[in-house]
C-alpha cells in the first residue's frame, strides 16, 4: 500500500525518511527516525511495534541488516511485512515478506533504502534509486528525500492512486530554536496529489524555519535600512525612531509576528526576509 526511501546524509548527521500511499495519514505510521540512531519505515501490513523496537535496536549499535533480521525474527506476522532500515553509520537494508500484494520488493545501498508494495511495478523502487543516487550532492537533505519519492510517484507509485505523504527528518539540535532532533515532520494526510503538496509544505518549512545563509546576508543600514522602515510602518510594524537599531528592533518584531525569527540577525537582514517584506500585503 506504500512507498518509501530510508536514508543517511552523506556528511552522517541527518536521517530521513519520505512515503506516500493510497492509505490515510500514512506519516501517522510508517516512519520513524531518531538523531545519530537510524530511520526506518514499516509497510505492507505494518507493524507499528517496528518503529520503537527498530529504534531500540539501532540504539544498541546494531546494523540495519540485523535489525531486519531480528524483528521479523519474532514476529509471526513476517511474511506479510515489509521495512527498511538505515543505520547511524549508514549501513542500510530492505525486507519484503513473500505475502506482501504485488508489486512488491526492495533495494538498498550505502545510506539509502527504497521500499514499497501494490506497486505499478518495479520501476517505482528503480525510479526512487536513480534519483536518489543522481541526486545532486548540495541539495538539501530533505529535497533529496522528496525528489527520490516524486521520482517514485511519477514512475505510477502506488497502484490504487494516492491520498497521502510525509517527510521525517532528524539531527541531534537540529530542530527549532536549537531544543529539539526533529528538523522536519511534515504530513499530508488526505489529498489528491500528496507529494505535490508535500512539496508545497517543504518551501513553506525553509522559509520559516531554516537557518540564514551568512554569506546572503545585507547591513540594514543606509538606504536599505530607510526601505525596511517603511515596508515595516506599512505592516503597522513601525520602528520607535529613524535609526538603524529602532528599524532592527521592528523587523524583530514583525518577523516573530510572520514567524520567521529563526531567520533574524541583529543589524542585518536575510534576502528570503527582505522578500517576504517586500511582498506583504
Amino acid at each position: 500500500m506504500t512507498f518509501s526511501i530510508v536514508a543517511r546524509s552523506d556528511d552522517g548527521r541527518f536521517h530521513g525518511v519520505a512515503v506516500a500511499s493510497k492509505f490515510l495519514a500514512v506519516g501517522a505510521l510508517v516512519p520513524a527516525a531518531e538523531a545519530e540512531v537510524g530511520a526506518l519505515a514499516t509497510q505492507a501490513h505494518a507493524n507499528l511495534a517496528y518503529g520503537p523496537q527498530g529504534l531500540a535496536l539501532l540504539r544498541t549499535g546494531l546494523g540495519a541488516a540485523d535489525v531486519i533480521a531480528g524483528l521479523t525474527a519474532a514476529d509471526s506476522g513476517r511474511a506479510s511485512r515489509q521495512l527498511g532500515v538505515v543505520d547511524a553509520e549508514g549501513g542500510a537494508a530492505t525486507y519484503t515478506g513473500p505475502d506482501c500484494h504485488d508489486w512488491a520488493g526492495g533495494q538498498a545501498g550505502d545510506g539509502w533504502a527504497a521500499q514499497g508494495n501494490i506497486l505499478v511495478g518495479p520501476e517505482v523502487v528503480d525510479a526512487m534509486r536513480d534519483a536518489w543516487l543522481g541526486g545532486d550532492g548540495g541539495r538539501r537533505f530533505a529535497e533529496r528525500l522528496l525528489d527520490a519519492l516524486r521520482a517514485g510517484d511519477e514512475a505510477g507509485g502506488d497502484r490504487r492512486g494516492r491520498q497521502s505523504a510525509a517527510l521525517l527528518v532528524v539531527a541531534r539540535r537540529g530542530g527549532y530554536g536549537g531544543g529539539t532532533d526533529v528538523v522536519i515532520d511534515l504530513r499530508v494526510d488526505d489529498h489528491p496529489d500528496p507529494v505535490t503538496e508535500l512539496a508545497r509544505l517543504l518551501d513553506v518549512h525553509v522559509m520559516l524555519f531554516e537557518k540564514p545563509d551568512p554569506a546572503t546576508l545585507l547591513d540594514l543600514t543606509g538606504e536599505l535600512a530607510t526601505e525596511v522602515a517603511a515596508l515595516l510602518s506599512a505592516a503597522g510594524h513601525a520602528p520607535a525612531e529613524a535609526v538603524d537599531a529602532a528599524v532592527d528592533a521592528a523587523l524583530a518584531d514583525w518577523a516573530g509576528v510572520e514567524n520567521l525569527e529563526e531567520r533574524m540577525v541583529p543589524g542585518r537582514i536575510d534576502p528570503v526576509v527582505l522578500a517576504h517584506l517586500r511582498s506583504h500585503p
